[in-house]
């Protein structure tokens, strides 16, 4: 069973769409710290917008809790997140393996650390991207 604050953090990223952002300050600082392996944001507005970008074509993405641990305002939380995107594997569903560093000031979110696999997650399934991807782990094998 997860902390109850990870899992209001899961519940609302599994209840996420392009339309319904309005609930993020709920959850997050205004001048929250969002760092993932492609960008780095450092206030809510920009949070939102980001967040609105990236679902806005996106067909779906599910999180499902693998373990975390909550102590005092500071929280980790494994996850496997299975999502579908037009642009990426013909739209079928991709799984990717990832964890989220947080921590809490005044009961929001003001820093969002996400660890994964940018390979996993984009560039696999790219069609000569994912074939270079693939030869090189290969070699890197092989070694």
């Amino acid at each position: 069973m997860l902390d109850p604050k990870l899992q209001a953090f899961l519940d609302f990223y599994n209840s996420l769409s392009a339309n319904g952002l309005d609930a993020i300050a709920d959850y997050y600082a205004e001048q929250v710290q969002f760092i993932d392996p492609v960008h780095e944001i450092n206030s809510r507005s920009a949070l939102q917008h980001y967040l609105a970008h990236g679902y806005q074509r996106l067909n779906y993405a599910r999180f499902t809790p693998v373990s975390g641990l909550c102590q005092g305002e500071r929280g980790f939380l494994s996850w496997q997140m299975r999502f579908s995107h037009p642009a990426f594997a013909k739209g079928q569903e991709i799984l990717v393996h990832g964890s989220t560093e947080l921590a809490w000031q005044d009961g929001r979110i003001c820093y969002h650390r996400d660890y994964y696999d940018l390979t996993e997650m984009v560039y696999q399934h790219i069609p000569l991207l994912g074939w270079l991807t693939r030869q090189v782990k290969q070699k890197i094998a092989a070694s």
